[in-house]
């Protein structure tokens, strides 16, 4: 069983940053092998895959967040991160990380996530 928990959301003007963090702890044979997602789901929505970074560090991202967002991982912590700049109101949601399938959905059991609330 693996545990996720995300943390840095919060609510922040339009143009604001933040920084989400996730660590990944449980039965976890090896957390770099894993491709890693941040996953968002905003109110009546599904949740779709924003962003990813492979074991080898290649990262890819959804049209929507490019240049915006950029996802990192620290292999000796089993984190992954997500820096959010220049936010907008439509990145409004809530946001989980995952080990990501070649299908984009996630492997893992899903984390409680953390909110993002851009609004002025």
């Amino acid at each position: 069983q693996v545990q996720l928990v995300e943390s840095g959301g919060g609510l922040v003007q339009p143009g604001g940053s933040l920084r989400l963090s996730c660590v990944a702890s449980g039965s976890i044979f090896s957390f770099k092998i894993y491709t890693m997602g941040w996953y968002r789901q905003a109110p009546g929505k599904q949740r779709d895959l924003v962003a990813h970074i492979t074991s080898g560090g290649i990262t890819n991202y959804a049209d929507s967040v490019k240049e915006r967002f950029t996802i990192s991982r620290d292999n000796a912590k089993n984190v992954v991160y997500l820096q959010i700049n220049s936010l907008k109101p439509e990145d409004t949601a809530v946001y989980y990380c995952n080990a990501a399938a070649f299908s984009g959905s996630g492997l893992w059991t899903w984390g409680q996530g953390t909110q993002v609330t851009v609004s002025s």
